[in-house]
């Protein structure tokens, strides 16, 4: 019949032998994870908490070794503690570089983020272009129809003072005949003899 410390240290290293797959299978999930980044943060923190179910089972492990009667067993637990302790380290490492991954996942989709936000607001500031030289366009248009229209009116005006012009003279030129007629009838009425 087995000793109540070697049943406690067989289900101590099942439990180990249990934690590590089910890290492994986690860090492969992370792997092929292409998901959102929630998805990744999640895996990540399921990664964490059985890394440290892991290290709590290698210090147990530790512990009844240390606590061993015999000196060969408890050689040899020792040994498969360094072992335990030497694949955590490994196993640190792969978690934290999916930490570094979820890390460098989040800020590039965050500087997609602002990329998508800077592009969104060219094309806002495109579109104003375009509309404000569509407005400036039709204004030029309307500027020349009326510079058009303006330099008719000044033919027109420059026209009229003309006309007015040669009004005035022929009405001074008419003037002078009836008031030349008027002084010759006068003449020859008040004056015959003359």
């Amino acid at each position: 019949m087995a000793a109540p410390q070697d049943v406690h240290v067989r289900i101590c290293n099942q439990e180990i032998v249990k934690f590590d797959l089910e890290v492994k299978a986690l860090i492969q999930d992370i792997r092929n994870c292409s998901g959102p980044l929630s998805a990744l943060t999640e895996l990540n923190t399921k990664v964490k908490e059985k890394i440290q179910q892991l290290r709590h089972r290698v210090q147990e492990l530790e512990q009844l070794a240390k606590e061993q009667d015999k000196e060969s067993e408890k050689h040899l637990l020792l040994q498969e503690v360094e072992n335990h302790k030497k694949q955590m380290l490994r196993k640190t490492t792969k978690e934290s570089l999916a930490q570094t991954s979820s890390a460098i996942t989040e800020s590039l989709m965050g500087i997609s983020r602002m990329m998508s936000q800077q592009v969104q607001q060219s094309e806002e500031a495109m579109q104003t272009l375009v509309n404000s030289s569509r407005t400036i366009l039709d204004a030029n248009e309307e500027f020349k129809s009326m510079s058009g229209t303006i330099q008719l009116g000044r033919k027109l005006i420059t026209k009229y003072n003309r006309r007015e012009l040669t009004d005035k003279l022929l009405i001074f030129l008419a003037l002078a005949l009836f008031l030349a007629t008027v002084l010759y009838i006068v003449k020859k009425r008040l004056f015959p003899f003359l």
